[in-house]
Parts: C-alpha cells; structure tokens; sequence
C-alpha cells in the first residue's frame, strides 16, 4: 500500500520549505511497503550545520501551517546539526550534513523504495516564465 494522501502532503510542504532554504538533492521516498512505522523519509542535505538547522526550523514551521498542523513527535541530532530526524509518525525527515549524506547513502539503502516526485516551485516558475518569453 503506498503512502497515505496526508503523508504525501507532509513531504511535498516539508520539501518545498527545505528546497526554500536552499536544501541540496531533497528526495521523498514512499516506504510505506517496507516499514510499518511511516509512510516516507524526506531526504536533504546542506553543506554545513547552521544551514541543516535552518532547513529543520524552516520544515517544522511550514507544517505548523497546514490546515491540520503536524508538530514532530521526536527529534534527534539537534546538537551536533550533522544529521537531524524530526519524525511526523506519518514522515520522517533526514537533513544531513552533506559528508553524512555520502556516508550513510540513505537514498542507496533505501533505493528499491519509490520515489515521490517534487518539483521546487521556484524552478518549476522560472522554468514556466522562460517559456513565455
């Protein structure tokens, strides 16, 4: 069973806001099929701690102005800013530092799962205004 309309909508806001912050390689996975615990992991990296810890701040705030707010249950890594998991139940988000995304290689563990497509609004605009022009 794929992942869950709600799910889907948690991980396409919480990917625009980190795309917003300038997030580097965000991917969604549905993993809804192979684990019990949540439907998708998002998936982005920055090159350095203070930008990971905006991109996690800017997440969390973007989901808080959802129609049914989603507030983490769980937060991890806040400390060192290297890889933080805030874990919504029904996604899970990994923002690394991108030596740790290298290294850990979620997106290669987890390679058999689908990918749901995202489309950071700001290129898909400019893409769009080239077009007119």
């Amino acid at each position: 069973m794929p992942a869950t309309e709600r799910a889907v909508e948690l991980a396409l806001t919480a990917a625009q806001a980190a795309a917003d912050k300038k997030a580097q390689e965000i991917v969604i996975l549905d993993v809804a099929d192979q684990l019990v615990i949540t439907d998708a992991f998002l998936l982005a990296s920055a090159p350095n701690e203070r930008q990971v810890m905006a991109i996690v701040d800017a997440i969390e705030e973007s989901l808080l102005t959802l129609p049914e707010k989603a507030k983490p249950v769980r937060r991890e890594g806040e400390r060192t800013g290297r890889w933080v998991l805030l874990d919504f139940v029904d996604i899970v988000v990994h923002v690394q530092h991108t030596e740790e995304r290298e290294f850990y290689a979620l997106d290669r563990l987890w390679k058999d799962c689908p990918v749901i497509p995202f489309v950071d609004r700001d290129l898909a605009e400019a893409s769009a205004a080239e077009g007119d022009v």
